[in-house]
């Protein structure tokens, strides 16, 4: 069966809510919502990726998916078998649900490794390395994710999903992440329980320690629930937007690279192999000689410090 990706329809109407949302926020209160050479290299990077994924991302997922759905799910008399021994999955509507829970989880994953794997995170940071939060923000993506994305969800066809099926769930899954880069969407009320919303999106671009690292979920919170990632938006926060660590441009090409270019130098800083190896694959701000720290040992600090400060309290 064949099935068309819904980010084929789902680029222009992208164009367009921000195209929208930029002359809302100009005519109304918001006028520092959107920042012109912000959003230029936004667009430049979103239709970098836009060119790109047709030709790299879509084609070797659909290449690398259809071969391991083959391999796992061969054709016995006629009918296609798992390994296992059952039959690989059709396209009833309760295995498009199941194929949507999965493609979240797999998205969780990948997405939380981005930012748990420095050398991820260099492909990754470009969409957070805007100051600003904003559907423009929302098509600012990296072009190197596409290397490794479909990775994390080979287990899909793998266990019988059809190649098809999870490529339409993975655009479906583009189609929500997009819209969540909103300020002007509210807190949802019991939708809150179940989704990830505007206002936990919000606390994960934040740059903020208390927030950083949280909220990884593609439409689902569930996973950060259990998993520990989730933070929902505490409004007497006052958010800030970006990394700790910015690029200090608007070049695209700046953008995309800065992360290696510094991975790079800090792999230098020690003849040491195994701390080289974690400048490239450990967490983010990890140095050998504790010069610089992880969001781990950042917020380990700040609470020994809340602890610190609150016993003091108590003895006076």
């Amino acid at each position: 069966m064949d099935f068309t990706n819904p980010l084929v329809y789902g680029v222009p109407c992208f164009l367009a809510f921000i195209a929208l949302e930029l002359t809302y926020s100009k005519t109304h209160d918001n006028k520092d919502l959107y920042d012109w050479k912000d959003l230029g290299s936004s667009l430049s990077l979103g239709v970098g990726s836009a060119i790109l994924a047709p030709l790299l991302k879509t084609i070797s997922a659909i290449v690398l998916f259809t071969f391991v759905y083959n391999v796992f799910n061969p054709e016995v008399n006629g009918v296609r078998t798992n390994i296992m021994g059952y039959t690989s999955f059709g396209y009833a509507w309760y295995v498009w649900l199941l194929c949507m829970l999965a493609d979240d989880f797999s998205y969780y994953w990948f997405h939380r490794q981005n930012h748990k794997v420095r050398f991820f995170w260099a492909a990754h940071v470009v969409h957070h390395s805007s100051d600003n939060f904003n559907l423009g923000t929302a098509v600012r993506n990296g072009w190197f994710t596409i290397f490794y994305k479909p990775l994390f969800y080979m287990w899909m066809p793998a266990i019988g999903f059809p190649p098809e099926m999870v490529i339409v769930c993975l655009g479906i899954e583009a189609l929500w992440q997009f819209q969540l880069h909103s300020t002007y969407v509210p807190k949802l009320g019991p939708l809150e329980w179940v989704f990830n919303t505007h206002t936990m999106h919000q606390v994960h671009h934040a740059k903020n320690i208390e927030y950083m690292d949280m909220n990884h979920g593609g439409f689902l919170n569930c996973f950060d629930k259990l998993f520990g990632t989730w933070k929902p938006l505490d409004e007497s926060i006052d958010i800030e937007y970006g990394v700790t660590k910015p690029p200090n441009s608007y070049n695209p090409f700046i953008i995309l690279t800065h992360e290696y270019k510094d991975i790079w130098k800090d792999m230098k800083r020690s003849k040491n192999w195994r701390h080289k190896f974690m400048y490239a694959f450990g967490p983010p701000g990890w140095s050998h000689d504790g010069s610089t720290l992880t969001i781990k040992q950042y917020k380990k600090m700040l609470q020994e410090e809340k602890l610190q400060t609150e016993e003091l309290k108590k003895a006076s």
